[in-house]
């Protein structure tokens, strides 16, 4: 299974999506939505950029997530996604100020 794929099943479960339904809701046909889900969650195809922005949306995360190389920036991107816009900004602010420092 490829990390992409790992995560994406991870997010659904969370979500409490069966494939279909998040194929479905991320605007695939609903006869192919469940096997074309299958295939990109145990990464027997990529899906394109454009898709994983659609599944993002319905599972509110945004696409690099799915992309992050290391599971530490996946999971700060999914963190910070999930904060409001002015807790979203607090932290903008405090990293600037920390890579200001060294």
């Amino acid at each position: 299974m490829s990390v992409l794929g790992k995560r994406l099943k991870a997010a659904r479960a969370e979500a409490g999506l069966s494939q279909e339904a998040l194929g479905i809701e991320a605007g695939l046909d609903p006869m192919s939505a469940s096997a074309r889900m299958n295939r990109y969650e145990v990464g027997a195809r990529a899906p394109n950029y454009d898709l994983m922005v659609a599944l993002g949306k319905v599972l509110k995360l945004p696409a690099a997530y799915f992309y992050a190389a290391k599971d530490d920036e996946a999971e700060l991107l999914r963190l910070y996604h999930r904060l409001p816009s002015e807790a979203r900004r607090k932290v903008l602010d405090g990293l600037r100020a920390q890579g200001n420092n060294d």
